[in-house]
Formats: structure tokens, C-alpha cells, sequence
């Protein structure tokens, strides 16, 4: 059995150089080699490419290197995490390139399998797939994209042995394990390194032929960022709880549920685990628990919000690439996210608005194409009284053609034959109301 070199983290960063491809595993500062990414930034290297789903955060990680000026393109998934990264994107200190979640994880995973490209259903229609090439397969449009790979990559994995062997913690896998696939070179950042056969072969996910080079450093709380601990208890308005209420009766026994940011993620605390419901988590988990009391990353999985939870019994770990093949290949149920528009077509805009400060799709472009069941829950109206469910969306597509049901504070609206249809009034709202704020034609089947 060979055995890797353990080397110093000065020692790993000057093997990079000016002009680089650099991949670097995490979601958000989980399984971040963050690290090597600080020691990175101690150095003069610049010029680089940085391929992650997001840019560390604010000051952390990758975000160290670009407040530094080392990168001169970013690529990845969600930026807006960073609001250093959105803005250097949007005043054009660096170029960037926005991918949805799932498709960069796929490129990733293409290119370390040493295949050119694929085609996916994913942005299709979408701002996202412009001058790509783009064709009808089996009926359904999907865009192609080229396979990623870099000259190095920085992964962070739990133990290693001293062959090179790695062990992922929890949701730790995210992009790790495709990233130590796909690169030249591939540093491995690990909190402790055991001999050969004290990691049982079924407990291996990356194994040490991918890897060139072991540096052992340990985790602190500080390198976790946003994700370190639970936040306090947060207040809920009863519009807010109202939605998530009617969510709750679409999910059925057994189902496999991706719950959104914002209001879907108050479906999570209304759901107990006697109600069967598998919730899926885009980073890597499925059986997805509530909140922990206490406590951080340090123990427990997070979620795609990066915010800590439980697993309940049966749950399953796994890479965001596999997680997305879950959600393109019509393996998720039901998913639930916002929507700042919808209109009568059952198109969905829920990731851009021209002029402000965000910069990032993650898995929404996947879970609204993927899902078998999409629901919307969104406030009814802007607080200016603009309407949000309209005739023809104006802000920057998420998708085509993909709404099932829209759960306002107001009403709940179905695509009944392809037809926005209204079907219930919620608590406190009248009809009248509805008409008013609801600037997209639909029919009334109310009971």
C-alpha cells in the first residue's frame, strides 16, 4: 500500500501557482479546507480561477482571497452568501460565471470522469442558458455543458490514513468528493490521520488514488462562519404560519420533500417524525430532523440553508452530486420554495432582480425542473400592493412551465388543465382582496 505525503500547509499552497484553476470543496464553510484557503492568502499567487459553490463568506475561506484581489474569476453556484463576492461580480472587479448548484456539481463529476460534457434540462429557457447550445432530447429541451476540471483542488475531508483514504463527516461530502476527482493536483485537508486499515473499506468515500497530498489541521468553531451554532428562537408572523400550514396538507406519507429557504423552511417544524415525510436537503442528506437545541456544525449535519440540524433514524448522507441526480432524475416528490413571481403559463422567477445585490441560483433551477411536484409560497402581493402573480413574469426565469400550486397569505391557486385556478381563500383575506392584488387572469372553482 502507498503512503501519501503529509505535508505543511505553507508547504501545500506554494504548490500553487499564478494563473490557476483552483477547486475548492464546501458548502458554505462545511467541509471547507478553509485552512489552506487562509494559508493561501498569506502568499503573493494571483490571477486565479476559484471554482466552489460559493465564495467562503465575508472575510472567510475564499473570501479572504478575493478581499486579497488573488482571483480574477469566480465561478460557482450561490455568491449572494458573500455580499464582498456580489459586489466585486456585479462592479466588474472579477469576471464570474453563475452555474445552478446541481449543474456545477455534474460538471465537476464529468470532468473528473474524463467526460467532455452533458446535456441537462436544467436553466433551459433561462437567462442562465444563453449562447449555450441547447436540444430537444426525448422532448424535453436541455443546454450543454462542458465538464470541469482544474489544475488543483483543496477538499476537506474528517480522517485520512496513510494511504490516502478519506472519510467524510456528515454533509461534509458536498463537493469534496467530486472535486478530488477532477483536478491535477489534490490536497486533502483533514482533522486527523490514522493508519492504513483503522478506516473500515466500507467507511472509505474517496479513495487515496485521488489524492496527492495530506495536511492535517484541525476545526474551530471560528472556521465555521454562519453555521458555528444554533441561532435563537425566531418570530413567525401568522400569515407566515398559515402558509406553511397549507403546505403541510399537500405532503402525504412517504413522500421526499426539498423544502426552500424562507417560508418553506417553517413546513420543517410543523413536521414530526410520525408523519413518515423524508425531507431531502440539496447538500447532501435525506431524513433531515428538526433544529437542535444547541450546538453547531461542529455536531451536527446542516442543511442548504447552512443552518445546523438533526438526522432522524434512517437518514442517508451523500455528495451533492448524487444529490441532484435525486432531483433530476425525478426522485423528489414535492419541493417547496418562494417565488417572487409567477405568472399564468405556471413560469417561475425566484433568483434575480435586476439592480439589487444578489448573485446566486443554487439548487433552485434544479428542484423547480426536477421536482415531480412544485409549490410556491410567497407573500400575495409586494408591500407596494405590485402584483406578484401576473400575467407574463419580468424578472429573470427560474424555469418553464413548471408550477403545480401557489400558497399565498391570500389564496391558494392550482394549474388546473394548464390554467391558473383559484381554489381557496386563505384565513383573514377576502376574494375581493385576491381579484385586486392578482394581476394574472385565473378561473374560480372556490368550494
Amino acid at each position: 500500500m502507498k503512503t501519501i505525503p503529509q505535508i505543511s500547509l505553507k508547504e501545500a499552497v506554494a504548490m500553487v501557482k499564478d494563473g490557476d484553476t483552483l477547486l475548492q470543496g464546501g458548502f458554505g464553510m462545511t467541509g471547507n479546507p478553509v485552512h489552506l484557503m487562509h494559508a493561501l492568502a498569506e502568499t503573493k499567487t494571483k490571477n486565479l480561477t476559484f471554482i466552489g459553490n460559493n465564495v467562503g463568506e465575508t472575510g472567510i475561506g475564499g473570501g479572504r482571497l478575493l478581499r486579497n484581489g488573488q482571483l480574477k474569476k469566480i465561478i460557482g453556484s450561490f455568491f449572494t452568501s458573500n455580499p464582498e463576492a456580489v459586489k466585486a461580480a456585479q462592479d466588474g472587479i472579477v469576471e464570474y460565471e453563475l452555474l445552478p448548484q446541481g449543474t456545477l456539481a455534474e460538471a465537476i463529476r464529468a470532468g473528473g470522469a474524463g467526460i467532455g460534457g452533458f446535456f441537462t434540462p436544467t436553466s433551459a429557457g433561462t437567462e442562465l442558458a444563453q449562447g449555450r447550445e441547447t436540444k430537444f432530447l426525448n422532448g424535453v429541451e436541455q443546454v450543454f455543458i462542458p465538464g470541469i476540471r482544474g489544475n488543483v483542488a483543496f477538499i476537506r475531508a474528517w480522517r485520512a490514513d496513510t494511504a490516502g483514504n478519506l472519510q467524510y463527516r456528515m454533509t461534509e461530502q458536498n463537493f469534496n468528493r467530486a472535486m478530488a476527482t477532477a483536478a491535477d493536483l489534490v490536497i486533502a485537508e483533514v482533522e486527523e490521520i490514522v493508519q492504513v486499515g483503522e478506516i473500515l473499506p466500507e467507511n472509505i468515500h474517496t479513495p487515496g488514488s485521488y489524492i496527492d497530498y495530506l495536511v492535517q489541521a484541525t476545526l474551530t468553531l471560528e472556521d465555521l462562519g454562519s453555521s458555528a451554532s444554533v441561532s435563537s428562537g425566531k418570530k413567525v408572523s401568522e400569515s407566515r404560519m398559515n402558509m406553511a400550514k397549507r403546505a403541510l396538507k399537500e405532503l402525504r406519507k412517504g413522500d421526499v420533500v426539498n423544502l426552500g429557504i424562507g417560508i418553506p423552511t417553517l413546513v420543517a417544524d410543523l413536521i414530526s417524525e410520525k408523519d413518515g415525510i423524508i425531507l431531502h436537503t440539496e447538500n447532501g442528506m435525506l431524513a433531515v430532523g428538526p433544529a437542535p437545541a444547541d450546538g453547531g456544525a461542529m455536531d451536527y449535519p446542516v442543511n442548504a440553508g447552512k443552518i445546523p440540524v438533526t438526522a432522524l433514524a434512517g437518514a442517508s448522507y451523500f455528495d451533492s452530486a448524487d444529490s441532484f441526480a435525486m432531483i433530476r432524475g425525478k426522485h423528489i416528490d414535492i419541493a417547496v420554495m418562494g417565488a417572487l413571481q409567477v405568472d399564468e403559463a405556471a413560469n417561475l422567477a425566484n433568483w434575480a432582480v435586476p439592480g439589487q445585490p444578489l448573485l446566486g441560483v443554487g439548487g433552485a433551477m434544479d428542484l423547480a425542473s426536477g421536482a415531480k411536484r412544485l409549490i410556491i409560497t410567497m407573500m400575495h402581493a409586494e408591500k407596494n400592493g405590485d402584483a406578484k402573480i401576473v400575467p407574463s413574469c419580468t424578472l429573470p426565469l427560474t424555469a418553464l412551465k413548471s408550477v403545480d400550486m401557489i400558497i399565498t397569505d391570500k389564496a391558494v391557486f392550482e394549474f388546473v388543465d394548464d390554467k391558473l385556478t383559484l381554489i381557496e381563500i386563505m384565513p383573514g383575506a377576502t376574494l375581493e382582496e385576491v381579484r385586486k392584488l392578482t394581476s394574472a387572469k385565473f378561473l374560480e372553482k372556490l368550494s
